[in-house]
């Protein structure tokens, strides 16, 4: 079979082709959500990760006849805006409130010998102010105005997704880059030794957290928006 070339493709491009791929960045270290717009070359030089390898593991993907769970790329906007909500937002609304808890717990159960985990909870209180703006915005606002314009494109529609885009991908810049520091100074959410049972628990669910983040803004930043600017 012959291989694929990757080198020049989007990172976002990639995993919305293949969704299988996000596995293969994740592992790596490479972003495909906020940084999806990056060459798979581009993003490989950043981190100084072996190009090479990586479009060997892409490639092994077509030796396997399984295909992604879901197309997303091929899905009607309104059923991707809900899937969204009903999936990312939910998941999100329910576990804001925990990690808060968890995170300023033990900042102040073990700040003294981990000073990261100060870090770690103001990182987190912004998240929090900030996504749970940026999903009533996308609820109230964004996601109501891409379904009004599929059944009408006109100049209103297109104006409120035109600036409401512009601004959750500001929004989408600052959560993943906020996770992103979480994950760096907490050596990708490695447990110390002296780490009790709720500080085992909230590395947990911040790494949790951060997948699914990845997975949600790769679903906005990298389809449903660049669909909904065509409308």
């Amino acid at each position: 079979m012959e291989n694929k070339i990757y080198i020049d493709q989007n990172l976002g491009d990639i995993v919305t082709e293949d969704f299988r791929s996000a596995e293969i960045f994740k592992e790596s270290g490479l972003d495909f959500c906020c940084g999806g717009n990056k060459t798979l070359s581009q993003a490989c030089k950043e981190k100084d990760i072996d190009l090479q390898s990586i479009v060997e593991k892409l490639n092994e993907l077509d030796v396997y006849s399984g295909k992604p769970v879901h197309n997303y790329k091929d899905w009607d906007l309104g059923f991707l805006s809900d899937y969204i909500i009903n999936t990312h937002h939910k998941y999100v609304i329910k576990t804001l409130p925990d990690l808060v808890f968890y995170t300023d717990k033990i900042a102040k159960v073990h700040g003294d010998h981990h000073p990261e985990l100060i870090r770690v909870a103001d990182l987190f209180a912004q998240i929090n102010t900030e996504l749970n703006q940026h999903l009533r915005n996308e609820e109230e606002v964004l996601f109501p105005a891409i379904k009004s314009a599929l059944k009408k494109a006109d100049s209103e529609n297109r104006s409120v997704i035109l600036s409401e885009i512009s601004r959750m991908t500001t929004e989408h810049e600052f959560a993943g880059s906020a996770m992103d520091e979480i994950n760096r100074i907490t050596t990708g959410y490695l447990l110390p030794k002296d780490a009790c049972k709720t500080y085992q628990v909230s590395l947990e669910l911040l790494r949790q957290f951060e997948d699914d983040l990845h997975v949600h803004v790769h679903l906005e930043n990298n389809i449903l928006y660049p669909k909904a600017l065509k409308l």
